[in-house]
């Protein structure tokens, strides 16, 4: 035990600036070194015969031992005679000095409730370094758009403010400090090229594992730099960071518990832009659940891309070895995890935190609800009788596609286990309907879904393609003369204008498209007959 203690302590991941104690260790680094090359240059006198054989020389050198001992001294005598200094992450000694204190920065928030809870931790962190928020566009030296990325339209939507804000930036009084622009969030991490590229819109972008840099980030601006962070982190849940609430006077906030997602569902982008699935460490989020009823709030939202699949591994105590629980008849697309404090342990303790406070959690995933999970929800009389189930397909085909893990007859099954264990449960669902390959008939097993459930609430979507998601087997794509991306339907064609001839579209073959619809990153269109490019130049 006393090994992994000091290891952990080696390899921790929190950097700290110990100025006096890292010379300290370097000298004492060198007289370790020094002592032990007099061992061995003794050791050699003694050694008439010749060299040393390497056993002999590991043997004369320092163990392990001497370095958790070495370790573990000077780390009482720091914590007993030396003040420690935490400079903000990211940031040297000598960067933090050159940090400019006091410019205002103001926030717009886009799309799903991650995305609230990322703005209070990005402006947790400016706060901490001397930023002044304020409520107006006009107001601002530094305006951040927390966006959206998980339909295109959201992406749009982004697209069109920024010329707004650009264009107010061209229109700055001179005697101001520039303006500076920023992208956090999803879209930075996905379009992160086409961004910088596109016009010169954007000054910063930070991806959702990059805020504890926006400090940095921000003060690169004076030496007018584009400053960019897009690295996904496989460990950041910005754990302690505790979000400042964006509006002081409500009495709910969201908690983010975990991050990220394992799923790989064919047509989502969350692995792509917020990273593997990592949970926060339990205690720490207690802690902010107790804050939060101390401040009087009422009502508590876990948070999460798969909220139920929580599992803290943080301790070497909660790994069990024992693997993670499915809902029957459910499967993932990755191997069962072992391990670790679940969702129902989460759930349970943060319900005894306050009996007076409703605890609510979102987004589920329908594969991650055993039966302890719903026998709890039952139990507790402030955990909200409410479940989100995301079926998105009633199809099992078209389920498959999607790579959810489970068919339509399963969903049901878990359906009805809930209205057993729950009685006077309220259910909401996520359905997409147009996805790829989808026929008449799949959308009207949809249809009856609907109409089996009977949902308290639905959010219904039509399927928008993205360049990291699968296009229909039954569709074609090319590029026009001018470089546009064009999807159309695989079919034949005629192949001349007066041919009453038909054929296949091959890869290779130049036709006419008569486009019927458009989108920012492509067009889409029905194919009319096979040509080339000399008569298509006509």
């Amino acid at each position: 035990m006393e090994v992994s203690k000091h290891l952990r302590a080696f390899f921790s991941s929190r950097i700290v600036f110990r100025k006096s104690l890292w010379s300290h260790r370097c000298l004492q680094c060198r007289k370790s070194t020094f002592a032990s090359e007099q061992r061995y240059s003794a050791t050699s006198q003694k050694d008439s015969r010749g060299s040393l054989s390497l056993h002999s020389k590991l043997a004369v050198g320092p163990t392990l031992q001497d370095f958790i001992r070495s370790s573990a001294s000077e780390d009482a005598h720091t914590v007993e005679h030396e003040e420690v200094t935490e400079h903000p992450p990211y940031i040297s000694e000598q960067e933090e000095a050159t940090l400019e204190k006091g410019k205002r920065v103001y926030f717009e928030t886009y799309g799903c409730q991650m995305n609230v809870n990322d703005t209070e931790i990005a402006w947790s962190i400016l706060h901490r370094n001397g930023y002044v928020r304020v409520l107006t566009c006009q107001e601002a030296d530094v305006i951040l758009l927390v966006t959206c990325s998980i339909r295109e339209k959201a992406e749009q939507t982004i697209w069109n403010r920024l010329k707004h804000l650009t264009a107010m930036k061209h229109e700055r009084c001179k005697s101001e400090a520039p303006l500076v622009i920023g992208i956090l969030g999803c879209m930075a991490e996905r379009l992160k090229h086409e961004i910088l590229e596109k016009e010169k819109l954007v000054d910063i972008i930070a991806g959702p594992d990059a805020y504890r840099d926006l400090p940095r980030l921000l003060n690169l601006r004076k030496y007018d730099q584009q400053a960019v962070n897009v690295l996904l982190s496989l460990d950041e849940t910005y754990a302690d960071i505790m979000p400042v609430q964006v509006n002081s006077e409500t009495k709910s906030a969201f908690v983010s518990i975990m991050r990220g997602c394992d799923n790989m569902c064919s047509y989502c982008v969350v692995p792509f832009t917020r990273g593997r699935e990592r949970s926060r460490p339990l205690l720490s989020i207690l802690e902010e659940v107790r804050m939060l009823s101390d401040k009087g709030i009422k009502q508590v939202t876990l948070l999460g891309q798969n909220v139920n699949s929580y599992r803290d591994v943080s301790e070497v105590q909660y790994n069990t070895g024992e693997p993670s629980n499915l809902s029957r008849g459910f499967s993932t697309v990755y191997k069962s995890k072992v391990g670790g404090l679940r969702f129902a342990d989460l759930l349970d303790r943060v319900s005894r935190v306050d009996p007076e406070m409703r605890i609510r959690f979102t987004s589920p995933h329908p594969k991650d609800f055993p039966d302890e999970v719903l026998q709890l929800i039952q139990e507790r009389h402030n955990i909200c009788k409410q479940i989100h189930l995301p079926a998105q397909s009633g199809s099992s085909s078209v389920l498959q596609a999607m790579r959810r893990g489970y068919t339509r007859e399963a969903y049901l099954d878990l359906v009805e286990n809930i209205r057993k264990t729950i009685p006077g449960v309220s259910l909401s669902s996520d359905f997409i309907t147009g996805f790829c390959g989808e026929t008449e008939d799949d959308h009207q097993q949809t249809l009856s879904l609907l109409q089996s459930v009977k949902y308290n609430t639905g959010f219904l979507f039509a399927y928008s393609m993205r360049k990291v998601s699968k296009k229909s087997s039954k569709d074609l794509c090319g590029r026009s003369d001018g470089n546009i991306r064009v999807i159309f339907p695989a079919m034949e064609i005629s192949t001349h204008s007066s041919s009453s001839s038909f054929a296949e579209i091959k890869p290779g073959d130049y036709i006419l498209v008569k486009i019927t619809d458009t989108s920012y990153q492509s067009l889409r269109g029905i194919p009319l007959r096979h040509t080339s490019l000399k008569d298509s130049a006509v």
